[in-house]
């Protein structure tokens, strides 16, 4: 409830860029509510697994398909592109599972992310390591191949990318990478 509080209150004083871990401010107020009502709809979910936890006989959160791969995302509770990007991989039919973080370095070393390869999130899933806005197509590709490999980074924040769409549909091209468990990096798919 403290960040919905927070974010409200940011929003209002027109300061929300500043608490963001993104690197894009708002475009519009409409993607500043989106922003709020993802910050919200998380809020909710985390008091959901709370009430889950203290009553286990209680339905557990879920996405839409329950078969889904398991997928844990690490991002900043304040990063609304992370959120948006929550949303692109339940929407693929992915179960996920948000974990708010202040400091994701620790989990990035942990699971091998290269220097300089690094985003705004890190998720895990089936074994590998998914570092950034990766489209859901890219990382069902991954699971379906098992390479022997630690996992896909998408650097920075390509504008287009999941959860970094534009109001105005401006996209940047943008390559996913594998990186191999020897820590080699190479192309798996360009958008």
């Amino acid at each position: 409830m403290k960040i919905k509080s927070l974010l409200i209150a940011a929003a209002a004083c027109g300061s929300f860029t500043a608490m963001t871990a993104c690197a894009r401010a708002p475009d519009t107020a409409s993607s500043t509510a989106a922003v709020l009502a993802t910050a919200a709809n998380e809020t909710t979910a985390a008091d959901a697994l709370a009430a889950t936890a203290q009553n286990p006989a209680a339905p557990t959160l879920q996405s839409a398909d329950a078969n889904g791969p398991r997928m844990i995302v690490h991002k900043s509770a304040s990063c609304g592109c992370c959120g948006l990007w929550v949303d692109h991989m339940r929407a693929a039919g992915f179960a996920v599972e948000v974990r708010d973080s202040d400091n994701l370095t620790p989990l990035k070393e942990r699971v091998g992310v290269p220097y300089a390869k690094g985003s705004c999130h890190t998720a895990e899933v089936a074994g590998y390591f998914i570092e950034g806005h990766v489209p859901a197509a890219d990382i069902k590709r991954l699971i379906a191949e098992k390479p022997d490999a630690k996992g896909l980074v998408l650097p920075g924040m390509p504008m287009g990318s999941p959860g970094m769409e534009s109001p105005d549909g401006r996209t940047q091209a943008y390559t996913v990478e594998l990186v191999g468990l020897d820590g080699a990096i190479t192309a798996f798919a360009r958008h």
